[in-house]
């Protein structure tokens, strides 16, 4: 693998760890009902896609303008592997060991922003206690379920990172 590849994908992925990582410690010491707030979420995804472009344009500015797809895809996915498993971690520890009442207090607080949302949407009062009860036996940020959101995350990861390597590789045909 390429070390300018190597370097850059490692060194993006704890920028976004570390964002990550300050983003949720933030929220949860302002106020946990944050983690709700469909803004935040939506500007953090904004931060996520803004670093990615970056990161894949400086890879290729390194790269003397010349990229792959291949070369594209792993450097993004190196860095949203890397800044996705420490947030993970993070998540592990502080709704696991740290303060685990949290999670009950965050998932509370989803619960009823799920039902508001759902009564705003005319949702039938069947359906909403029906989602309300199976979220409440759902333990979200359970060692388990934090598992497969990473394995989510690896996903979306996967399919950015595709996007950005379409959008940024050089057309000829003599690269891959």
């Amino acid at each position: 693998m390429n070390e300018v590849i190597k370097k850059n994908g490692i060194n993006y992925g704890i920028v976004i760890g570390f964002i990550s990582i300050l983003l949720t410690a933030s929220l949860y010491a302002i106020d946990i009902k944050l983690f709700t707030n469909l803004w935040l979420g939506l500007i953090m995804i904004v931060v996520y896609i803004i670093i990615g472009i970056v990161l894949v344009s400086k890879t290729k500015k390194q790269l003397n303008g010349l990229i792959t797809f291949k070369e594209a895809f792993t450097v993004y996915f190196i860095a949203g592997a890397i800044g996705a498993t420490m947030a993970v971690i993070f998540n592990i520890l502080l709704f696991n060991v740290i303060d685990p009442e949290a999670k009950e207090t965050l998932n509370n607080e989803v619960i009823e922003y799920t039902v508001n949302m759902m009564k705003k949407a005319g949702a039938p009062t069947e359906k909403i206690k029906e989602v309300a009860e199976k979220m409440q036996n759902t333990d979200n940020y359970s060692v388990a379920n934090q598992g497969k959101g990473l394995v989510f995350n690896f996903i979306l990861s996967a399919i950015f990172g595709a996007l950005l390597a379409l959008i940024f590789r050089n057309k000829t045909s003599n690269l891959e």
